[in-house]
């Protein structure tokens, strides 16, 4: 009996996953930036914890997608844009041509170029889905093999100030985007497997100067209830159904005073109960429960849980998107750190971090959130209701994408190089 038992724990010990969680898409396994990776390095440098760096051959502003030893990225190359996959031993596998009609370059208000290789991909471990910011969106097998492409300007020409930067989410056979510029205003699901419409849908808004330039992606929010897309643009933020488009929720009063100067560029944190919608420059903040949401959300819907208004100490993320763990929300801007209550949004704290345009998505792992700027200083902070600045970190490189985090280490893809951070 005890070699029985033996056998059998064996057995069940070899048929456990040896690998821990892959990031499949932009903000993670759940697209919220969490992971559940332990002992993660918290300091490096240009040589400390770095397990290997590979030069690439342009710019691109995307998170690494990564799945199995497998890491999926876009980038300028010459003049074209193309998709690389690349091995966690740090060799290049294969690179496709994504687009071939010139790689477009934006002088971005940081003052920093962006370019065409902005967009993050998606991927099951079979198929990688990449978008160029020329429209091509594309399906490759992981091996390489084009499986289907779709120009996304055949729903109106691009007209954007600052480039084209949508990331298309996955959802079981399902591939949805927001397409959003002064000539198109849609949401849109296709399959995923042959890249054919399943259905579109007008998605309208303000639509006066910059507001139809929208720079947010689509997410998919799954809770108690049917599972809705998240539409973030043109000063609102909506909810649609999976299968049809239409709409269900609406926020409202995120341009409270129709400024024409107005763009959205941080995502909405989305999760099972609480997901809370940033606007841009003095806008507001908005804590909402999505369970059973409908109509106008406003202070009048009892949906609406809290909403944060722009202040002396307060500001809405401009760019980078929220983060919460456990009951607190966590905020960054260009320096600026707050710590809010996600049940009420009070303040916990407010603190500040590495002073510099910040454009990379946070991510957290093991209580611990990771916090990039443009100019490769990352700050590591322990979460909690007391602020505590673990380390301040540096890479000799421009990154404008938040890490992807997967067996043990951290995947930053820069402007000149793809950097794995991890304990040798």
């Amino acid at each position: 009996m005890k070699r029985l038992l033996l056998l059998a724990f064996v057995l069940a010990v070899s048929a456990a996953p040896t690998r821990a969680d892959n990031w499949p898409q932009w903000r993670g396994p759940k697209n919220d930036g969490l992971s559940a990776e332990k002992n993660l390095p918290i300091e490096w440098d240009a040589d400390k914890n770095v397990v290997w760096k590979l030069k690439l051959p342009g710019m691109g502003a995307g998170t690494p997608v990564v799945w199995g030893d497998k890491i999926f990225f876009t980038s300028v190359d010459g003049d074209n844009i193309v998709l690389m996959c690349v091995t966690t031993d740090g060799k290049e596998k294969w690179k496709k041509e994504l687009s071939n009609t010139g790689a477009k370059r934006y002088r971005n208000p940081s003052g920093a170029d962006v370019s065409d290789a902005s967009a993050s991909c998606s991927t099951d471990g079979k198929h990688v889905w990449a978008c160029s910011g020329n429209g091509n969106l594309a399906c490759f097998t992981v091996d390489g093999t084009q499986v289907w492409t779709l120009d996304l300007q055949k729903y109106g020409k691009y007209n954007i100030q600052f480039g084209c930067h949508w990331t298309p989410v996955l959802y079981k056979d399902k591939l949805y985007l927001q397409v959003m510029h002064r000539n198109t205003q849609i949401v849109l699901a296709l399959e995923a497997a042959t890249g054919k419409e399943v259905w579109k849908k007008d998605r309208p808004g303000f639509g006066m100067g910059e507001s139809p330039d929208t720079y947010a992606s689509a997410f998919i929010w799954e809770g108690k209830g049917e599972a809705l897309l998240i539409a973030h643009g043109n000063d609102y933020c909506t909810a649609h159904k999976l299968d049809t488009g239409e709409e269900v929720w609406r926020v409202q009063g995120l341009n409270p005073s129709s400024n024409r100067a107005w763009r959205f560029v941080s995502c909405p944190l989305v999760t099972s109960d609480l997901i809370v919608v940033p606007s841009c420059k003095t806008g507001p903040t908005v804590g909402l429960n999505p369970i059973g949401a409908k109509g106008d959300i406003t202070s009048d819907n009892k949906a609406e849980l809290w909403r944060l208004n722009s202040s002396n100490t307060f500001r809405t993320p401009d760019v980078v998107s929220p983060i919460r763990i456990d009951d607190i929300v966590y905020l960054s801007g260009d320096g600026p750190f707050w710590a809010l209550d996600a049940k009420t949004g009070k303040e916990i704290y407010r603190k500040q971090l590495t002073g510099f345009v910040h454009r990379g998505q946070m991510v957290a792992a093991d209580y611990k959130i990771y916090v990039t700027a443009a100019n490769g200083k990352t700050d590591v902070v322990q979460a909690g209701k007391e602020f505590h600045k673990l380390t301040t970190n540096s890479l000799p490189d421009t990154i404008f994408g938040g890490p992807a985090i997967a067996d043990g280490r951290l995947y930053f893809r820069g402007y000149n190089y793809l950097w794995a951070i991890g304990t040798k």
